[in-house]
C-alpha cells in the first residue's frame, strides 16, 4: 500500500510539472530568401556601389554624377557587409550580449569541406547550419548554449528553421517541428515551429541574472545554460537529417 501511495504521488507530481511547461507559437518575421545566385548579384551590386561612393564627397559631387550613377547611388545600402549576415551593420543586443560556448549532442560529419557543428547554429550567418548527426530524424538530439553570469538578459529567441542557404536545400533537409527548451536543465517551454523559411520569434520574460547593480558580485555567480531538444520534425524531401540554420537572441541590459 505504501509503495502504491509513493508511486501515485510521484505520478501526480510528474503530471503537474509536465503541465507547467508552456507551449508557445512563434511570431513570424523576416523571410530568408537566400541563394548562391543572390550572393553573386549582391557582390556585383556592392562593387558598383563602392565605385559610386568613392565619387561622392559632397552634394555637388552627387549632382555631377551621371544618371546611371545616381540611380545606383540611390539604390545602394550599407547596412550589410556580407550577403549572408543575420544582423548587418550597427549596434544590437550583441554589442553587450552573446554566449560562452555552443555544443550539441551530435553533429553531421563534414561533407565536401562543409561543416555542420553546433557553433554554426549561432554564428549570425544564414549560409551555415547545425545538422544533427544520428540515424533517423534526430529526435532527442539537442543544442546546448552556455552563458556567462553577467550576460545581458534574453527576452527573445529567434529561430531560422531548416537549412536556408537555398530553397532546394531547405526542402531536401528535415526541419524542426517542436523544440523543448530547458534553462539549467529544467524544462522551460515547448516551442512549436512553423515549416517556413521565415524567422520565428519567441518572446519571454527576461531570462538571466536580474540583479545587476554589483558587477563584481554578478560575475562571481555561476553561469547558466539553455538547451534546445528536438521533439518532432518536418521530414525533408531527400534527407532525414534535421537542420537549424540559426538561433539568436535579443534582450535588455545593453543600452
Amino acid at each position: 500500500m505504501r509503495q502504491f501511495l509513493v508511486f501515485s504521488l510521484c505520478l501526480f507530481t510528474m503530471t503537474i510539472c509536465a503541465q507547467t511547461v508552456k507551449e508557445m507559437e512563434p511570431i513570424l518575421g523576416y523571410f530568408v530568401d537566400k541563394s548562391p545566385e543572390g550572393e553573386i548579384a549582391f557582390i556585383k551590386q556592392r562593387e558598383k556601389c563602392e565605385t559610386v561612393w568613392r565619387k561622392v564627397r559632397s552634394q555637388r559631387d552627387f549632382e555631377n554624377l551621371s544618371t546611371e550613377d545616381k540611380k545606383i547611388y540611390t539604390n545602394c545600402s550599407d547596412d550589410k557587409d556580407d550577403y549572408w549576415d543575420v544582423l548587418g551593420v550597427g549596434c544590437s543586443w550583441y554589442c553587450g550580449g552573446g554566449l560562452d560556448t555552443a555544443s550539441a549532442s551530435s553533429d553531421l560529419k563534414p561533407f565536401k569541406g562543409i561543416k555542420y557543428a553546433a557553433k554554426y547554429s549561432h554564428d549570425l550567418n544564414y549560409k551555415t547550419a547545425w545538422i544533427e548527426g544520428v540515424a533517423g530524424y534526430g529526435i532527442g538530439e539537442y543544442l546546448l548554449y552556455s552563458f556567462p553570469p553577467e550576460n545581458p538578459r534574453i527576452t527573445k529567441v529567434i529561430i531560422v528553421n531548416g537549412y536556408v542557404k537555398s530553397e532546394k536545400v531547405w526542402r531536401e533537409n528535415s526541419r524542426v517541428k517542436k523544440l523543448k527548451m530547458y534553462i539549467d536543465d529544467k524544462a522551460f517551454a515547448i516551442l512549436n515551429l512553423a515549416d517556413t523559411r521565415q524567422e520565428q520569434i519567441f518572446s519571454f520574460d527576461p531570462i538571466g541574472n536580474g540583479d545587476r547593480k554589483n558587477w563584481e558580485k554578478l560575475k562571481s555567480k555561476p553561469g547558466w545554460t539553455m538547451k534546445l531538444e528536438i521533439m518532432d520534425v518536418y521530414p525533408g524531401e531527400k534527407y532525414d537529417e534535421t537542420a537549424i540554420t540559426e538561433i539568436y537572441f535579443d534582450g535588455i541590459d545593453v543600452h
